[in-house]
């Protein structure tokens, strides 16, 4: 009962909040659909995420210097008022039959750009909800919530764009946003950080304290481009995943394999909400990203069946919130709570950038280089154990990421700046 006054208000934003994470995320996700039937294409649907996720990156490193500055419920109510706005925008022109693909790719990009200064500002309020001795509950209660979103927006969206229409999947977004916006404005009280008076900063000179931050906190820097190198390698496998499994299977392998994903991370955050605090985080972030590392791509690289993809889906992903809560505790209690938005904006452009990099070559790799050279050889033993059908070539990406993947994580878990954030 201490636990739950302690983190009543955190408690109430992560219920509400969470909820409207759903909403938004169904909505996104049954546009996919409408844009996909409309358009045919896999490159205009996947723009879709380009252009929301471009805006993000690129202006991620200002936008904590406005965190830091403005009021947190105020920019939280400010962007969430915008998003919602452009979700009525895209009502009105789905009801009205003039929605494009531009449109979306313009609202996507706003979007983008607005959750860009909401991302920090949201984390430096949970910051001040929450007491320092909880700061790993809260992670796991939130990577909890994240998966769960995973998990139920694909089954719900599909199944109420089948029954009632996109329409009803946007009304259930604006419905989850009006409850989420009225309990912050009336019943979130957020704690101001005393900022120095005598402070005089542009916003540039703002977001460039950020960086300078960074680099006198070498083992915050080291610890980012660990994660920068990890995402990666992790979004090469997201590029190589349907490639090995639609040629290989079918959709329902597939399907199972993302299923196991989100079990897997869900289980994963509970065993971060409840385990007691570990004597070394570093090692526990170090040792999780290994297993995952080397664990779920040398399955999916030698199996050949989906049992076997599942099984290694599950061990890839069960430690992945444990990780994410440690290294979320890591950064709260190293970096100033007055700084925190500025550094945390710093760290979503330095970590994030990789994965539409990752993304890039990871196809580039699978079509040009790993299926061709896979269709061309004559090695047998290349055949025996990767396969000699399509999709073989994307198998020995798995394999070569895994391997890839296990020495970032040796290289990185020694270096000295990283392991003196003990």
């Amino acid at each position: 009962m201490k636990t739950l006054r302690e983190l009543k208000f955190f408690i109430i934003l992560w219920v509400t909040q969470s909820f409207s994470s759903l909403g938004s995320a169904m909505t996104n996700f049954a546009l996919v659909i409408w844009l996909y039937q409309n358009s045919g294409s896999a490159l205009k649907t996947a723009l879709l995420t380009v252009c929301s996720y471009a805006p993000y990156v690129i202006m991620s490193i200002f936008a904590g210097a406005v965190s830091d500055k403005w009021n947190k419920k105020t920019i939280m109510l400010t962007c969430d008022s915008f998003a919602a706005l452009c979700t009525v925008i895209t009502l009105i022109l789905l009801k009205t039959n003039m929605l494009a693909v531009w449109h979306l790719y313009i609202l996507n990009a706003l979007n983008g750009l607005m959750n860009s200064v909401q991302s920090p500002a949201s984390d430096v309020a949970t910051t001040l909800l929450t007491p320092e001795k909880h700061y790993q509950k809260t992670s796991g209660m939130r990577s909890f919530s994240n998966s769960l979103v995973s998990i139920l927006t694909p089954v719900f969206a599909t199944a109420i764009v089948s029954l009632a229409g996109i329409e009803a999947v946007i009304a259930i977004d604006l419905l989850t946003f009006f409850t989420a916006f009225v309990v912050l404005l009336l019943f979130i009280k957020i704690p101001e950080i005393q900022q120095d008076s005598n402070n005089k900063e542009t916003l540039l000179q703002s977001a460039k304290s950020g960086l300078v931050y960074l680099k006198t906190n070498k083992g915050i820097l080291w610890l980012i481009l660990f994660l920068s190198a990890i995402n990666l390698v992790a979004s090469m496998y997201d590029t190589a995943l349907p490639a090995m499994v639609l040629s290989k299977k079918n959709e329902t392998a597939l399907g199972s394999i993302s299923t196991c994903v989100g079990i897997a991370t869900l289980l994963g955050s509970v065993l971060a909400t409840f385990l007691p605090e570990p004597k070394s985080r570093i090692k526990v972030l170090c040792n999780c990203l290994l297993i995952s590392m080397s664990t779920e791509n040398f399955l999916l690289a030698f199996g050949n069946n989906t049992i076997v993809w599942c099984i290694g889906s599950i061990l890839g992903w069960l430690t992945i919130p444990i990780m994410n809560a440690n290294y979320d505790v890591i950064f709260r209690n190293n970096v100033p709570k007055e700084m925190q938005g500025r550094v945390y904006s710093v760290r979503n452009t330095l970590q994030f950038f990789t994965i539409p990099l990752g993304y890039f070559l990871g196809g580039f790799l699978v079509d040009k280089i790993f299926e061709p050279f896979m269709g061309m050889t004559e090695n047998k033993l290349l055949h025996t154990v990767f396969g000699s059908e399509k999709g073989s070539g994307a198998a020995l990406l798995f394999f070569v990421i895994g391997i890839t993947g296990v020495l970032i994580c040796l290289i990185f878990r020694r270096i000295k700046y990283i392991r003196e954030l003990e």
